[in-house]
C-alpha cells in the first residue's frame, strides 16, 4: 500500500471508529501519563517506562485487526494485551536501551571535541534509522506474533529496507501529525494523533488486505 493511500484509508478508519480510538488513545496516554510522573516524583520509577510497552502492543493490536478486518470491538485491547505483553515488554525494553544509549552517547561525542563529531552525527543517525525501524517492527511484532522476535525484528529491518523512502515519508508525516496534535491539544493522548500513528503503520508496513485495495 502506497503513504498516500495508507494515510487515506487510516483516516477513513479513525472516522468510523472514532468513539473507541478515542477510549485507545486515552488510555495509552494516560498510561504514559502516569509512568512521567511516577518518573518525576521517584526517579528510580524511570524503569516503568518499559510498561509502556505491552499497553502500546495492546493498542496496536487494535489498529491491526481494524486495518485486517475494518472491524473493532473494545475488548480487542484485552486480547492484544493479553497476546502480547511479552512481546511488548521486549519492545520496551529495547527502546528503553536505544534511547539510554543516545542519550549518553550523542552528549558524549558532541561535547569531546570536533574529532569526535562525526560520531556524534553517526549516533544520531543510527537513532533515527532504529526509529523508523519501529514504524514496521510494531505492526509486524503483534503481526506475526507466532514468529520469534529476532525474525520478527528482521523482517522488519528488510520491510523499511526494500521502502527507505517510503517510511522516511511516513515518519515525517506522523511526526507532523503529532507535532499539530500537541500544538492543538497540548498532549498528543487528548488527540487522536496515537491511534492515527498506529493505524497509518499497520496500513503501510503490513501485507495488503485486498478487501482495502477495492
Amino acid at each position: 500500500m502506497s503513504l498516500a493511500r495508507a494515510l487515506g484509508v487510516a483516516a477513513s478508519d479513525l472516522y468510523h471508529q472514532s468513539w473507541r480510538l478515542v477510549i485507545l488513545n486515552a488510555l495509552l496516554g494516560a498510561v504514559v501519563v502516569g509512568v512521567v510522573l511516577a518518573s518525576l516524583a521517584v526517579r528510580q520509577a524511570i524503569l516503568l517506562v518499559v510498561l509502556l510497552g505491552p499497553a502500546a502492543a495492546a493498542v496496536m493490536h487494535c489498529a491491526v485487526t481494524l486495518a485486517q478486518t475494518e472491524e473493532l470491538r473494545l475488548s480487542e485491547v484485552l486480547v492484544g494485551l493479553r497476546r502480547h505483553w511479552r512481546r511488548g515488554l521486549a519492545l520496551g525494553a529495547l527502546i528503553t536501551a536505544a534511547a539510554s544509549l543516545g542519550t549518553v552517547a550523542v552528549p558524549f561525542y558532541s561535547s569531546a571535541g570536533t574529532w569526535a563529531w562525526p560520531l556524534a552525527a553517526l549516533s544520531v543517525y543510527i537513532l533515527v534509522v532504529f526509529a523508523v525501524i519501529q514504524l514496521a517492527l510494531w505492526p509486524l511484532a503483534v503481526f506475526e506474533d507466532a514468529r520469534s522476535f529476532r525474525e520478527v525484528f528482521r523482517d522488519a529491518i528488510l520491510v523499511v529496507g526494500r521502502r527507505p523512502l517510503g517510511f522516511a515519508g511516513l515518519a515525517l508525516a506522523l511526526l507532523l501529525v503529532n507535532a499539530i496534535g500537541v500544538a492543538a491539544a497540548i498532549l498528543p493522548f487528548l488527540t487522536l494523533t496515537i491511534a492515527y500513528s498506529f493505524l497509518v503503520s499497520a496500513h503501510f508496513a503490513l501485507p495488503k488486505n485486498p478487501a482495502r485495495e477495492v
